[in-house]
């Protein structure tokens, strides 16, 4: 049982890895503390594709992270 959630927690912690790395480049610590940065001074919002690999990294970050905390506990 418990090997089973290591390696499905490894498996979700690779995929994780590549939907970050496949996430849009050009959005720097500038930006993500409320400056403008490059982005020319306008919010924009995410669509299509962007915002699906946005949705399945956070669902992959709370699907590991729990699966983390239930392998701590087992």
């Amino acid at each position: 049982m418990q090997s089973t959630l290591l390696i499905i927690n490894l498996i979700l912690g690779l995929l994780l890895t590549l939907l970050i790395l496949m996430q849009e480049k050009g959005e720097g610590f500038g930006e993500a503390i409320g400056g403008s940065g490059g982005g020319g001074g306008f919010q924009t919002t995410k669509r299509g594709a962007e915002l699906l690999l946005a949705k399945l990294t956070v669902l992959f970050f709370i699907l590991f992270v729990g699966l983390s905390l239930a392998l701590n506990f087992v």
